[in-house]
């Protein structure tokens, strides 16, 4: 079993048991979103691949992260197949959006603030995975403990990147922000349930 202790202490708040019991009571659904996250988090990588070409580090860690999830994003395809669960177009949650609005829009901030959103998101699916997988069936069980390796990796990556794309400077005050913002999300209620979404109000 892979030690998640250095995203647990990174991240301010665990996933809430609400959001579990959730999960567990719309599982087609989890998936369907789980697929969306894993098609936009290889999205986010292919796009700082084409706006920081002179960043060769960046370049390769971003292009290996885009391949990891595209192949996470075909293990869920064919598990969603093999149950009988169709594909639907879904609204997203406003987890990323929302995670996304104190992007800075000039240069080295703008950079610096979407790594350590692309940070967070991994640790808080990583930490997702982890609390989650337990009460799954044998394969979910199987693949969610299957992903941790990968998203804690990723964590790491993107925030060794916003640390040197800072260029000495402190992000803490930075990744603050941002971590606020997610313990928000993460705690708050929720119309729609998500992969990312808080626990859903009323149930």
């Amino acid at each position: 079993m892979i030690d998640l202790s250095e995203i647990h202490s990174f991240l301010w708040c665990e996933t809430p048991d609400a959001w579990i019991e959730q999960a567990l009571q719309y599982q087609d659904l989890m998936l369907i979103d789980h697929a969306n996250c894993e098609k936009k988090a290889a999205g986010t990588a292919m796009n700082l691949m084409y706006r920081y070409v002179d960043d060769f580090e960046l370049l390769n860690k971003m292009s290996r992260l885009a391949r990891e999830e595209l192949r996470h994003f075909e293990q869920v395809i064919a598990i969603m197949e093999s149950r009988g669960i169709a594909y639907p177009q879904i609204q997203a949650s406003r987890y990323a959006a929302e995670l996304r609005k104190p992007i800075r829009t000039h240069e080295p901030g703008r950079l610096i603030d979407t790594l350590i959103v692309g940070a967070i998101i991994e640790a808080r699916s990583c930490e997702r995975f982890n609390k989650l997988a337990p009460f799954l069936d044998e394969e979910l069980k199987k693949f969610y403990f299957s992903l941790l390796k990968s998203e804690a990796r990723h964590y790491q990556d993107y925030l060794g990147l916003a640390k040197k794309a800072a260029a000495g400077e402190a992000i803490d005050e930075r990744v603050d922000i941002f971590l606020t913002l997610d313990k928000k999300l993460v705690e708050s209620g929720d119309s729609e349930f998500r992969f990312h979404s808080g626990p859903v109000s009323g149930e």
